[in-house]
């Protein structure tokens, strides 16, 4: 379960992807991963969600982020195969 602060900057970050990000990012980075740490408004991108982290974390090590896929619905994607 999330905190009420992590609820806060996944709703803050997704705002300002919607905002401001989502139409340059979607033409040129598709795919990608954008990690946003919305107090400064920074985004990280990486081919990973690894490398998006750990660009926020480099740049912001006391704050919390929130990672976005560029053009995707969420940021990871869970299942299983049935066999």
């Amino acid at each position: 379960m999330l905190t009420v602060e992590s609820q806060r900057v996944a709703e803050q970050a997704r705002r300002l992807y919607e905002a401001k990000y989502r139409p340059v990012l979607e033409q040129s980075h598709w795919g990608a991963y954008v990690c946003i740490e919305p107090e400064s408004g920074e985004y990280f991108l990486g081919k990973t969600l690894d490398d998006a982290v750990n660009q926020a974390l480099d740049a912001h090590p006391q704050r919390l982020t929130h990672t976005l896929r560029v053009g995707h619905a969420a940021a990871l994607r869970l299942g299983a195969m049935l066999r």
